[in-house]
């Protein structure tokens, strides 16, 4: 989904981050309309979301499951999105162990919910995952640029040790 043309240029290249793809990186390709989308989208499907909650809850509520059943409902619910937040939040600005997200999936299913308010949130400052990238692209540029700086010159002309 990278609006711009992957440089043909050697050396590093953005990576795509999803919703934006490689925009991310000069604000380009109606990028600030890409980021309301998402952080409206999110808002969206966040509150569609709480709402099946609540059909779900009063449908346990008819069934007469009991006060204690309704009690551990809700608190998972609200445990698993709680974490899924945290944990979505925290993969904004660091890269999350993968074995470690793979052992999370379940919770992070069930917490959709703090998934969909941590990227709503995130997009209103950044496309989420931004800095992260960018500085992991500016790290990148620089030390290929360092690569580039000792290779300079004729080495031919270069002396000998």
């Amino acid at each position: 989904m990278t609006d711009s043309p992957r440089p043909t240029a050697p050396g590093p290249h953005p990576e795509p981050i999803r919703f934006f793809g490689t925009t991310w990186l000069d604000h380009s390709g109606h990028y600030g309309l890409r980021r309301a989308g998402v952080a409206a989208g999110s808002l969206a499907l966040a509150a569609a979301s709480a709402v099946l909650l609540r059909i779900g809850y009063q449908g346990m509520a008819l069934a007469e499951v009991g006060w204690v059943l309704n009690v551990l409902v809700v608190g998972m619910f609200a445990l698993c999105t709680a974490i899924a937040f945290g944990r979505e939040w925290e993969s904004f600005t660091k890269r999350p162990d993968p074995e470690r997200r793979q052992s999370l999936r379940g919770l992070m299913a069930i917490g959709f919910l703090g998934v969909l308010v941590a990227w709503a949130l995130r997009s209103l400052r950044e496309a989420p995952g931004e800095g992260l990238h960018r500085a992991e692209y500016e790290e990148a540029v620089a030390q290929a640029s360092r690569r580039r700086a000792r290779r300079t010159g004729h080495p031919g002309r270069r002396a000998k040790r």
